[in-house]
């Protein structure tokens, strides 16, 4: 298993190196100290898992998540944190990483690697347990905090009912480059990758 370990503290990476290294079917590729540099590794090693942390001085492990999947969306990234912060494993949801663990779990870690290795995805105990009220958002979202227009909720909440844009387009009285516009920059607003994704978060924030 080809691994690249992106953590700013050197110490922890070197530690988790040596720890994973003692395994003969793992092999650490590569290692980085800043999410800025998980991109270029990403790039150079291919790796089977990326294990990066979360909090680091320049990018962040979740935004180095968002870039690294835009531009390899079967990318499978293992974050590794000392913070079971809310928003933290909102936004790696969102994003679609294969997991999330808490530094403190180590023993949970060379497991974690192999199930995100076959497609699984991996969340600690702790994290587990959060998932179902962080998914329970709002009744009054507020979607102009995203910018989000009248006429983009509308396409929105179509979407979320499975709509194609030709049917987008009919019900709305649009073309359907005009709907394939209105959901390229929805998705950038919302910091999404497809519209499957569009829907479930327009689901969870009005259930």
């Amino acid at each position: 298993m080809n691994i690249v370990i992106i953590d700013d503290d050197v110490l922890v990476s070197s530690a988790l190196k040596t720890i994973l290294e003692s395994k003969e079917e793992i092999r650490v590729s590569g290692m980085g100290q800043d999410g800025g540099e998980a991109l270029r590794l990403y790039r150079e090693h291919k790796p089977d898992v990326l294990l990066m942390d979360i909090r680091m001085k320049n990018v962040s492990g979740l935004a180095a998540s968002r870039e690294i999947l835009k531009e390899y969306p079967e990318a499978k990234i293992l974050l590794l944190t000392t913070f079971s912060d809310d928003e933290y494993i909102v936004k790696a949801l969102k994003y679609g990483v294969k997991g999330y663990l808490l530094k403190q779990d180590y023993n949970s870690i060379l497991p974690a690697l192999q199930a995100v290795k076959t497609g699984q995805t991996v969340f600690g105990t702790e994290i587990i347990a959060k998932i179902p009220g962080l998914l329970q958002e709002k009744k009054t979202f507020d979607w102009e905090a995203h910018e989000i227009s009248g006429k983009e909720l509308e396409v929105i909440s179509l979407v979320a009912e499975g709509l194609s844009n030709k049917e987008i387009a009919k019900r709305l009285f649009l073309s359907e480059g005009t709907v394939r516009n209105y959901i390229s920059s929805i998705l950038d607003k919302l910091e999404l990758r497809d519209r499957t994704q569009l829907a479930v978060y327009y689901l969870n924030t009005t259930r």
